[in-house]
């Protein structure tokens, strides 16, 4: 059994969101801090992550004063509470092929989330590609949720965002 720990490059590594609202879609990055992936005969087989919450952006809005004050939401209690909760994490429970199971806590709250990654190996390099599909009301982000408030028209922003995660790492250990 071969097993190799590769930690994160977090410099070139990132995830790419998506939210979407009755008129349209916003999109940005958030940083990865750190995390590692172990494989074992090539597998993914154990993973934890350190998402840097704090560090959200929005690409699409590129109006300086509007894009501050969105980005100035999206710290708040209405959403990610970035004082508060300025990290989240996910930890891979279990691994069958290609299919990982893991634990993602966004605001001190923990659910299960599923996902399909894809990696490659080339010598001491892993990249590895996810998308994560995730239903913000799980983590008590209920703004403008039709959920949790009726009669919001085209003001309605949907319970589930995607995270398109990039990864970068590099082998730290190898054992036989």
């Amino acid at each position: 059994m071969n097993t190799q720990i590769f930690n994160i490059v977090n410099a070139q590594s990132n995830i790419e969101w998506v939210g979407r609202k009755v008129t349209g879609a916003h999109n940005g990055t958030i940083d990865i801090q750190s995390g590692s992936l172990t494989l074992t005969d090539g597998q993914v087989t154990a993973g934890s992550f350190v998402i840097d919450v704090a560090s959200i952006k929005i690409l699409d809005v590129t109006d300086p004063a509007t894009n501050a004050q969105f980005a100035g939401h999206l710290a708040s209690d209405d959403f990610f509470s970035t004082d508060k909760y300025p990290e989240a994490y996910f930890e891979i429970t279990s691994a069958r092929g290609n299919h990982v199971t893991g634990n993602l806590t966004i605001k001190g709250i923990t659910h299960p989330v599923e996902f399909n990654i894809t990696v490659a190996v080339n010598n001491d390099t892993l990249s590895a590609t996810a998308k994560i599909v995730v239903d913000r009301t799980l983590y008590d982000i209920k703004f403008r949720s039709g959920n949790f408030f009726q009669n919001l028209g085209d003001t309605l922003i949907y319970n589930d965002f995607d995270l398109n995660v990039s990864l970068t790492a590099k082998a730290a250990l190898q054992t036989a």
